[in-house]
């Protein structure tokens, strides 16, 4: 196990590095933002004069030395736009984006496993049937149309809930809602097939023979071998979900990162989408890593394999 996780870290520390090279490239490629400071009485003196005061002088290969100096001491740079450090707007904005993110997360697993599960032991049920209408509609209906009719509904017409911006549980609920509704379908469709396979196998069939009470079979011997699948998925849909939120961020007036990554992109702010684009790219590496740890943990077959 322990070789593993070495081997893992170093291959996380390869793509860190190549993920850094591209962000750095591809935030270039998408024009000069010394263009969108420019003004009528713009001379071409004072464009030179923020080109030396942002590097953007110097040749790539130099900018991109300095840019990795500047990760390694915590400095994601500053903003064009706001000329504020992008630690500091990322800071400011993370801990909104994971209070909604970790708290939709939550909720929609729980009841993907149990709607999952439930759905999978009752096949062909009036139940059954009910969860696969209800995955289909999470994946199909446009998260911004639910986003402005749940808003409709909820706080314009009813009065029960506040349209937008956070404060109390009650700004949780609409945004936490209708995220959840998006994060719930393809995960619960997956826990129930994979709770099908397991179902049909023989040493379920093994366990009933001996008599286990069937909450014993379903719920340890069935779901603990069933959530393979359902965490590698968990672990992309967690890791993805601080900026996976960028529409709705944006319909509930949310200030975290999806809508700081936004604002960032319309307005070419180089510094900040490098900022983001790279905190993203650590979350989904080190949330890889845990999954595979926890593979290990959950399948003994795997942890024998590894050692």
């Amino acid at each position: 196990m322990g070789r593993f996780i070495v081997i893992r870290l170093l291959q996380t520390v390869v793509a860190l590095i190549g993920i850094s090279l591209l962000i750095f490239v591809l935030a270039r490629l998408s024009g000069d933002p010394t263009m969108l400071m420019r003004t009528p009485t713009t001379t071409e003196a004072e464009i030179v004069n923020i080109k030396q005061q942002l590097g953007l002088d110097k040749s790539q290969p130099e900018q991109y030395v300095i840019f990795v100096k500047n990760l390694f001491r915590g400095d994601l740079g500053e903003s064009i736009i706001k000329r504020r450090p992008v630690t500091d707007m990322i800071g400011e904005a993370l801990p909104n984006s994971l209070r909604l993110g970790i708290t939709s997360f939550a909720v929609s697993m729980l009841l993907a496993l149990l709607l999952g599960v439930l759905a999978a032991t009752r096949r062909d049920t009036f139940l059954d049937n009910g969860v696969k209408f209800l995955a289909v509609l999470g994946q199909a209906l446009p998260g911004f149309w639910v986003a402005i009719l749940a808003i409709f509904v909820f706080s314009v017409y009813w009065h029960l809930l506040p349209t937008s911006g956070t404060g109390g549980p009650a700004h949780y609920v609409l945004p936490v809602g209708t995220l959840s509704f998006f994060l719930l379908p393809g995960m619960m469709r997956l826990v129930r097939s994979s709770m099908l396979d397991v179902l049909d196998s023989e040493y379920i069939k093994l366990a009933r023979i001996k008599g286990l009470p069937e909450r014993v079979v379903i719920w340890k011997h069935a779901l603990r071998n069933a959530l393979i699948a359902p965490l590698t998925t968990a672990g992309i849909i967690f890791a993805n979900i601080i900026t996976g939120a960028v529409i709705l961020e944006n319909v509930f007036n949310w200030p975290g990162v999806g809508r700081l990554s936004w604002e960032a992109l319309v307005a070419r702010d180089f510094p900040v989408v490098q900022g983001v684009t790279l905190l993203v790219a650590v979350l989904v590496l080190l949330v890889n890593l845990l999954v595979d740890i926890l593979y290990a943990y959950i399948d003994p077959q795997i942890r024998y394999q590894q050692t």
